[in-house]
């Protein structure tokens, strides 16, 4: 029971985490329930049936507070569903260690670059023009969707990284529109799942548990993320980013415990050095956007 206590606060907090930045449910969850011993596919198969529900009052708080590019769901849905189903039925059979690294080397990278867009603006408003197109969406949600299948979290990762870096869409739709597809994708993994695995494989628990804490934190992350600066959010998704994948990449080539929690922590103070520059920033433009009327509206 206390075990199943615990999975609900982490489903809480990890619903708040991916709902606000578009990211981390599943890496969260799954990271706790690998650390519990369970085995790779059956915690995947849990994060995935627990997702069903969350992403479904995510994505319905997002669109009630407008965070929602519905043209982009609509192409990301199809694929992402299509490589959730086939990452889940043949995650047994993968060896999803080496593909870690190469993978986490690409996601840092567009998260520097991410947070690299948004710093650089200075006391400039970002601007986002047009949307994503069909021939870069398509493949997107083909490769994170087999990605969240097989490491148990990578629909966020992937799809919010891409979506940022291509500066299409404002973070806030970035986020909306992903937390909303990935409902989908969670049906598509846990179809797999249920077919690779049997109904008797899945621990129904553990995926209830953390649905439970991760449905009451759904809204408060919509409402969060509809409230946040593009420039403050935009670096807060990067340097989660950069936090995640670097932790792994370092334990992927052999680096012991200690240098991965220095490396850790000093990447998390310059995240929030870098999150409190954006709020600065993000006042200075709005100050100086508030005093341009009066200075139009002046006697010459």
């Amino acid at each position: 029971m206390r075990k199943l206590i615990v999975l609900g606060v982490v489903g809480l907090i990890a619903q708040l985490i991916d709902g606000s930045l578009g990211m981390a449910y599943g890496v969260t969850s799954s990271t706790l329930l690998l650390a519990a011993g369970v085995a790779p596919a059956a915690a995947s198969a849990a994060v995935h049936f627990s997702e069903i529900g969350t992403s479904l009052v995510s994505g319905a708080s997002h669109h009630k507070l407008g965070n929602v590019d519905w043209r982009t769901v609509s192409i990301l849905a199809v694929p992402g569903f299509v490589g959730a189903f086939l990452g889940a039925t043949l995650l047994s059979n993968m060896d999803a260690a080496i593909a870690k690294p190469v993978v986490a080397v690409i996601l840092m990278s567009l998260g520097i670059y991410v947070v690299y867009r948004f710093l650089r603006l200075g006391g400039a408003r970002p601007t986002f023009k047009g949307h994503p197109s069909a021939m870069f969406l398509a493949p997107m949600g083909l490769v994170a969707g087999t990605l969240d299948a097989v490491g148990g979290g990578g629909w966020g990762p992937v799809g919010t990284t891409s979506l940022l870096s291509s500066g299409r869409l404002e973070p806030r739709k970035v986020v909306g529109s992903i937390d909303t597809s990935e409902f989908v994708v969670a049906v598509g993994g846990s179809l797999g799942f249920l077919i690779g695995l049997g109904a008797e494989g899945i621990n129904w628990g553990y995926a209830g548990a953390l649905l439970a804490g991760g449905v009451i934190a759904a809204p408060i992350a919509a409402w969060l993320v509809r409230h946040l600066a593009a420039r403050v959010l935009g670096t807060a998704a990067g340097g989660l980013i950069i936090l995640t994948n670097s932790k792994t990449l370092l334990e992927a080539v052999g680096v012991p415990g200690v240098g991965v929690a220095v490396a850790a922590a000093t990447i998390f103070v310059l995240w929030i050095t870098g999150i409190v520059w954006a709020v600065k920033q993000e006042r200075l433009s709005r100050s100086v956007a508030a005093d341009e009327p009066e200075l139009e509206s002046a006697p010459v």
